[in-house]
């Protein structure tokens, strides 16, 4: 059994220094340990003061009993720091299996609140669900994506809980058409538009298959200057006619997206996936800029969460937005 005394010294550690940060930057969400230690492999977040646990199994060879000790003494450790019984602490397990990863959610499940970022305000649930509602690692693509938004239309593939889309009505977006498969996301993200007073009739959802979206298309007609495009990294549902690998598919997937792009619009391609290497030679004839180092903010340094690209059709020249 590992010793808590190294990681309980450099959470308090970590929470003084990030604390002290995060207020500088007026950010009320962000991450305050990422697997420092070796044998405490957890990713801890706050949002508004409550800490969020996600706790990796990438080195555990431990026979049950032992894994689910660990995992008492971090979450008995984390909640002390914080003052929150352990039994009400949002806690999950990252279980590695074969194919999709599956997961152990743990703690009860408390209503979920709202939270400010950018000035913006967004629901999350802590429990019950494995993600939170608001990927921290994406704020300043937001923010990105935000100042770019006037008078523009955006299409927001994989919509998720709606960030990006309430971010760029913020900014002033002509229209969105906001993409999931999930009722649940989508709902959520009507919510969050809610929230800051943009569920208006020009921001659209539409609840379907991205993939089967994708493939009908070029039948639309619809132009987009601003697309988001950040696909889980392998998904697969009963609802979808097939499953998605974005190392497979997303030259794909990008071509479809470049397809949809006004000639002096913008694609922004982001994903997560460990070892993702981007197939430059599958694209269409485009202008392609990664723009990781930009898009990571500093409290996700440490591993990086995602990857990004800003994407151009072979049209675009230099000067045009």
């Amino acid at each position: 059994m590992s010793d808590p005394v190294p990681f309980r010294n450099r959470l308090a550690k970590n929470l003084r220094h990030w604390s002290r940060w995060a207020r500088r930057q007026d950010i009320e969400c962000f991450r305050i340990y990422d697997r420092d230690l070796p044998e405490f492999p957890v990713a801890i977040d706050i949002y508004a003061g409550r800490p969020h646990v996600q706790a990796y199994e990438t080195r555990w060879d431990a026979d049950e009993q032992t894994h689910d000790a660990w995992v008492d003494m971090v979450r008995n450790t984390v909640g002390e720091l914080f003052g929150t019984p352990p039994g009400e602490l949002a806690f999950k397990v990252r279980r590695r299996q074969k194919g999709t990863a599956q997961y152990e959610v743990t703690g009860r499940p408390p209503a979920p609140f709202v939270v400010q970022e950018g000035g913006l305000r967004f629901e999350v649930d802590l429990h019950r669900y494995l993600d939170t509602g608001l990927f921290l690692d994406h704020r300043r693509t937001r923010a990105m994506v935000r100042d770019q938004a006037k008078d523009r239309r955006l299409l927001n593939l994989f919509a998720y809980t709606g960030s990006f889309t309430v971010y760029a009505a913020a900014g002033g977006a002509a229209a969105s058409l906001s993409l999931d498969l999930s009722n649940t996301y989508q709902d959520w993200t009507r919510r969050n538009l809610g929230l800051n007073g943009l569920d208006l009739p020009q921001h659209r959802l539409e609840r379907c298959d991205v993939m089967d979206w994708l493939e009908d298309s070029p039948r639309l007609g619809e132009r987009f200057d601003l697309i988001v495009l950040d696909p889980p990294s392998f998904s697969h549902s009963k609802a979808m006619q097939t499953t998605l690998d974005v190392q497979r598919d997303h030259p794909w997937m990008i071509n479809r997206a470049l397809g949809l792009l006004s000639p002096e619009g913008t694609l922004y391609f982001s994903n997560n996936r460990r070892g993702f290497k981007l197939y430059e030679d599958e694209l269409t004839p485009c202008h392609v800029e990664e723009i990781t180092k930009q898009t990571v903010p500093e409290d996700f340094r440490r591993h990086r969460p995602h990857r990004c690209w800003v994407i151009r059709r072979g049209s675009w020249k230099p000067g045009l937005k």
